[in-house]
């Protein structure tokens, strides 16, 4: 099996270049989507969430209220820890059950854990190769005012709020440009694909040797 972790400042990319490694082939272990599972209805991390933050933070069906939490953290970083704290743990027994299920279903999988805040959870050694979808600062903001209709103060105030280009850009082992279009970084994708494909099948072939 082969594990890469998958990253990228908000909106540099990386889901466009998670789909393609999906449609490629690659089991796609999405974090975000895990981070909402692990706070659903019933769960441990949901109890652990209202245990820090108090019952102001649930909807009145019981579920997560998303907003509520959302003020409490954004700006406070000893609350955003403390959730991190909760959340982390879960969100991480998850990803690995699912990438067991992988690894049973073929031992020579290409996992990828696509994880928006993988430099700053401390996680760029776990993996075999890191992949960061590369964009400047400028150009992301300009795509989430543009792109999503935020407000110029607050797209910056997300990108501030995450870990800095040159961070990411040191972490990882294959940088993908993110600044040109989408069928442009698919293309780079690609060429991480083949490279990806001849190195398990070199990998299978020794192990097959031994």
């Amino acid at each position: 099996m082969l594990r890469i972790g998958l990253t990228g400042g908000i909106a540099a990319g990386k889901s466009v270049a998670a789909r393609r490694l999906a449609e490629l082939g690659a089991v796609v272990v999405d974090h975000d989507l895990l981070a909402r599972e692990a706070v659903a209805p019933g769960t441990v991390g949901l109890q652990g969430v209202v245990e820090a933050f108090g019952d102001g933070v649930l909807a009145p069906d019981g579920s997560l209220d998303r907003p509520a939490l959302g003020r409490l953290v954004f700006d406070d970083d000893e609350a955003r820890s403390r959730l991190e704290g909760v959340l982390h743990p879960e969100i991480r027994r998850l990803a690995a059950e699912q990438e067991a299920l992988a690894g049973a279903a073929d031992p020579d999988a290409v996992v990828v854990h696509d994880i928006p805040l993988l430099v700053e959870t401390g996680q760029s050694d776990r993996f075999h190769l890191l992949v960061v979808v590369d964009a400047p600062a400028e150009q992301r903001v300009a795509r989430l005012v543009d792109g999503r209709g935020l407000q110029e103060a607050e797209a910056w105030s997300r990108v501030r709020a995450q870990a800095s280009d040159a961070d990411r850009r040191a972490a990882a082992d294959v940088t993908l440009d993110g600044t040109g279009t989408e069928e442009e970084l698919r293309a780079q994708v690609d060429a991480l694909w083949r490279r990806l494909e001849h190195e398990v099948a070199q990998e299978s072939d020794a192990s097959q040797v031994s």
